[in-house]
């Protein structure tokens, strides 16, 4: 089969021919029709990601059409429609995954190829409203956004809510989950362009980040919010306290923009504020995020799509953060 290879740091990505994969009982073999990318696969291609592997086939997300199966008892599965929950081994408490959990596309051969080897488990029947391409589009994003969201922050109908950042794939999930939900959404970008496109989607307002009164700007719009979802840290974060509504909750699942700044602690305990950390989702949200996608007809935002063959393009791509939404491989 055909694969998207990352052979040595110092080498650039290969499409070549590569061995198809043998199922060990409990396992399945998705015949892929799309995969996404995520920013872990481009942090992973320049060597800043723990526990790079080589050669290793990348990509966490994927759409596809269930080929072979290890089991007799999985043998119902052949011929479904699914898309992939890429984490494994979250362990038995819901709150925090165990030491075992890993995602698939490092160290397990990923779906950036023409077929990739699944748990059984981990399979979920593909939303009929959506294509290949928005439903690869789904999986890492999308239950990172839910768990964000509903499981940490507990956000409900009416809640003012504030997406940082809403250019990648998890700002536009969150600005269209949020919405579906009820929610009056605000965000922050660094361009205007994403900002007009997120106002398109429905989001109330939006700031450019690189503004000096950023936050008072958004004070000014919003008054407050009850929700922040946040993936960038760095030097701004210090500014999301002081537009918080009391009892508001700081949700973070990245660190692109750098660490976590000094903080006014006085304001933080005396406005019974929360700030959470996140990542990714155990299987309950996986569930959980694909029947809301169902219930309210969500289609994922799909900034561009490349073939297969074109992987290296894709991951330029994704290094300029030019992208709105995700970026897909059609296989």
């Amino acid at each position: 089969m055909k694969a998207i290879v990352l052979e040595a740091p110092d080498k650039p990505l290969a499409f070549k021919e590569v061995d198809k994969p043998t199922l060990a009982p409990g396992e399945a073999l998705v015949k892929i029709k799309a995969a996404a990318l995520n920013r872990r696969d481009y942090w992973i291609t320049i060597g800043k990601y723990a526990g790079i592997k080589y050669p290793t086939i990348l990509g966490s997300d994927g759409a596809g059409i269930v080929a072979e199966v290890g089991s007799d008892t999985d043998k119902h599965l052949i011929g479904t429609e699914v898309i992939i929950n890429p984490g494994y081994g979250w362990g038995n408490d819901p709150n925090f995954q165990s030491d075992d959990f890993k995602i698939l596309g490092l160290p397990a051969d990923g779906t950036f190829a023409e077929y990739v080897k699944v748990q059984s488990q981990h399979l979920h029947v593909k939303p009929a409203h959506l294509t290949w391409e928005q439903a690869a589009a789904i999986p890492l994003a999308g239950l990172t956004v839910y768990r964000a969201l509903f499981t940490k922050g507990k956000a409900k109908k009416g809640d003012k809510v504030l997406i940082t950042g809403v250019g990648g794939g998890t700002g536009a999930f969150a600005l269209q989950f949020a919405l579906a939900a009820g929610c009056q959404v605000f965000v922050t970008s660094g361009s205007g362009e994403k900002i007009d496109r997120a106002k398109h989607l429905g989001a109330s307002a939006g700031v450019n980040y690189k503004a000096q009164d950023w936050a008072e700007q958004l004070h000014h719009l919003a008054g407050g919010f009850d929700v922040i979802i946040d993936s960038a840290l760095g030097d701004g974060f210090a500014k999301l306290p002081d537009v918080c509504n009391p009892g508001g909750r700081i949700v973070v699942f990245g660190g692109t923009a750098g660490n976590i700044p000094p903080l006014n602690g006085r304001k933080i305990f005396w406005r019974q504020l929360q700030i959470i950390g996140t990542m990714m989702g155990n299987p309950d949200d996986f569930k959980a995020m694909v029947d809301f996608v169902n219930e309210h007809q969500i289609i994922p935002v799909v900034d561009e799509v490349f073939s297969l063959a074109d992987a290296a393009k894709a991951v330029q791509k994704m290094e300029s953060s030019s992208q709105f939404g995700k970026i897909v491989l059609h296989a």
